[in-house]
């Protein structure tokens, strides 16, 4: 896959579905579902966040949903389709949205990953994350979390503008 492969675009309300089902299989495994597709429309209509989508060869691939707040922001959600892993998807989607982060005055990130998913904690180390705290049974009882953070306010910025327009 190419970059010219790739773009990435806010989400449309239309696409509250496949995000929800790519939660769902990707993140929420083994928990309840929280994300539903009502939850991920909801974000996408909030102004304090963004949900972005990488889309290839016109289906959703990866997407985050970014929460953000007067000082600080939160990565509620990061994932990307198994087969389009270790394409850099996941460290474009980030970027982009810590690069809105930054443009707003926001320059502390925070997250939470499954303690048992040291491939994503990897992931978020090699992005500048550090981790914070172990929080026992976050995930609705059922799994830990590490909470992780990263201070952006060495980090240059180049996102134009808070939020794209959608399309």
């Amino acid at each position: 896959m190419t970059d010219s492969d790739l773009s990435l675009k806010l989400a449309r309300p239309s696409d509250a579905t496949a995000i929800a089902n790519m939660s769902r299989v990707l993140i929420e495994y083994g928990l309840r579902w929280r994300w539903t597709a009502e939850r991920v429309a909801a974000s996408i209509r909030d102004p304090n966040v963004n949900v972005l989508v990488a889309r290839a060869h016109g289906r959703i691939v990866g997407f985050a949903i970014m929460r953000y707040g007067d000082d600080s922001a939160h990565l509620d959600l990061l994932a990307v389709a198994p087969a389009y892993r270790r394409f850099g998807i996941a460290r474009q989607l980030l970027e982009w949205l810590e690069k809105c982060a930054v443009v707003a005055g926001i320059f502390t990130v925070a997250l939470e990953v499954r303690a048992g998913n040291e491939a994503a904690q990897m992931f978020y180390r090699r992005m500048g994350y550090r981790p914070l705290s172990d929080l026992p049974g976050y995930y609705q009882g059922v799994e830990s979390a590490r909470r992780m953070e990263r201070d952006l306010s060495a980090k240059g910025s180049d996102c134009g503008s808070a939020r794209l327009q959608q399309s």
